[in-house]
This record gives structure tokens, sequence and C-alpha cells, in this order.
């Protein structure tokens, strides 16, 4: 007796199975409407299959979208582009980079993430499956080190509270985004914090200054 292969989704592309085809539909939800809301019927509509489907794919609900989060990480943070060498151009403009990175990544996951907070278990799975080593924190502060072993830093650079500092303005500059009853809030300028930053892990010498952009035309 002749085996029946199961039937094809209608949004899956040649070669694609299933289970990526869920994640991707997941994925593609949230980057648009966040994480608030989901559900399985949702998922599976718009994947085009049935709603069983999904359990003979991942274990639960929570899997899914734990790993359909991750996958957003991800395409985040390659849309963003490249982070700044080691060695390479100045200082001012490097950690500028980094900063302009950690806002726009904040801006795109924090409201995701907020959306789970009633679901610890989407975020304990999130936190099985992901690869800390990838993380914007950690890169900024393998970034800095390298700067520091390379004598473009000083010595004594704190550079885990530099990185703190970064990443406690990104969560600021984003925060009444998620929650709009807090008070307004007006962050300085991101040359300001990136000056603030390298005051204390200035270079052992001057380098040549960057041009302001943001005043210019």
């Amino acid at each position: 007796m002749a085996v029946m292969s199961p039937r094809k989704a209608a949004a899956q592309r040649d070669g694609q199975s299933l289970h990526d085809l869920l994640v991707e539909t997941a994925q593609k939800m949230i980057a648009t409407h966040g994480t608030i809301g989901m559900t399985v019927r949702e998922i599976a509509r718009l994947a085009g299959v049935a709603d069983g489907v999904l359990y003979n794919h991942f274990s639960d609900k929570e899997e899914l979208v734990a790993r359909a989060l991750l996958e957003h990480v991800r395409t985040t943070e390659a849309e963003l582009g490249e982070l700044p060498v080691a060695g390479e151009g100045t200082l001012t403009g490097n950690l500028r980079r980094h900063l302009e990175f950690g806002l726009a990544l904040h801006k795109a996951l924090v409201p995701a993430f907020s959306g789970l907070i009633g679901q610890p278990k989407v975020l304990e799975r999130f936190a099985e499956i992901s690869e800390r080593s990838g993380y914007w924190r950690d890169r900024l502060v393998a970034y800095l080190e390298a700067e520091k072993a390379l004598g473009r830093l000083r010595p004594e650079s704190e550079v885990d509270a530099t990185a703190a500092m970064l990443v406690g303005y990104c969560h600021a500059s984003v925060l009444t985004t998620v929650f709009p009853h807090t008070a307004p809030l007006d962050p300085p300028p991101v040359n300001s914090i990136v000056c603030a930053a390298l005051h204390g892990i200035a270079p052992a010498e001057p380098e040549q200054a960057e041009p302001d952009v943001s005043a210019q035309g």
C-alpha cells in the first residue's frame, strides 16, 4: 500500500519543513504585531495548517513562541548590520555605532519581550535555547576588552561598568514606549552618552575629534 505524502501548506516554500514554516510565521507575527495575544489558532491559520499540526513539531506553544522570538532577535540583528572592529576607526565613532545599534535593537525587541511578562514559561524556553555569546551587550563588552588589550583604552578601564551604562541608556530610552503610563523621558543625546562613557575609559592618547554630523544640514 502506497504511503501518501502529507499535504503541503499553502504558505510553505519548496524544501521548507513545517517546523520552519511555523517558526517563520510566528516570527512574522511578532515583528508586525508583537507577542500579546498570540494564539495557536492564529499561527496555524496564517501558516495554512490545522491547529493540531503545531504539536507534531513542538512540545507546546511556549516552545514555538520561544523559537520564533529567537529568530526575531537574529533577524533584527542581521538587519542592523555589522558592529565595529576593535582597532579600526575612532573610539568615539565606534561607541556611537554600538549605541545606535543597541537603541535600534531595544526598540525592536523590548516590546516583544514585554508582551511575555505574564508568560514566564516562554521566557524560560527562550533562555534555554538562546546563545548567550550572541547578545549585543556581550559583543559590546568583548569589543571594549579588545580595545583595552590593544592599548586604545586605559588599562584600568571599567569595561563592564561602561557597557552597563550604555545598555541602561538603551533600556531607559525605550521605557515609555513599553509602559506609556510612566513619566515622559527626555534622554540625553547619543553624543553626550558616548562622551560620558569615554570619560571613564579615555584612550591613552587623544584621538582626533569627529565632526558633529547631527549639527549639519
